[in-house]
């Protein structure tokens, strides 16, 4: 894994945060977009080399939805950034981790993603995202 790539953040209003984050972080978001696959609405703010991504549920039956409901506001999840998600997947299977989906999906910010059980990582959902090259 190279660099943590961002801290996601859920919140249950996309707007009102991101109108906090540009009063907290001095900048408005970067980009926003929506990844119906995983029932999110998003924005992305750069902090020097740091990325936040906060994640608004579209509908009540996502994973936000469901993070929502039952922890509320805050932090959920860590993104680690890879060169190889496959080969990091591979990997992380042999040494013992449950991942999500063990095949990458596309996700936000065009990234390839994939998810690490909170189980297996003492509690936090874990990220493994990869730029997807054109």
């Amino acid at each position: 894994m190279k660099k943590i790539e961002h801290i996601g953040i859920a919140v249950k209003n996309l707007e009102e945060s991101n109108e906090l984050f540009h009063k907290l972080l001095g900048s408005g978001p970067y980009k926003e977009e929506e990844v119906a696959s995983e029932g999110v609405k998003t924005s992305f703010f750069q902090n020097g080399p740091n990325k936040i991504e906060l994640l608004e549920a579209l509908d009540n039956t996502g994973p936000i939805a469901k993070f929502l409901e039952k922890k509320g506001e805050g932090v959920h999840h860590i993104a680690f950034e890879v060169d190889d998600i496959v080969s990091e997947i591979a990997r992380l299977k042999k040494e013992g981790f449950h991942i999500l989906n063990e095949t990458p999906k596309k996700g936000a910010d065009n990234k390839w993603v994939a998810f690490v059980h909170p189980k297996t990582t003492n509690g936090v959902l874990v990220e493994l995202c990869q730029e997807i090259k054109k």
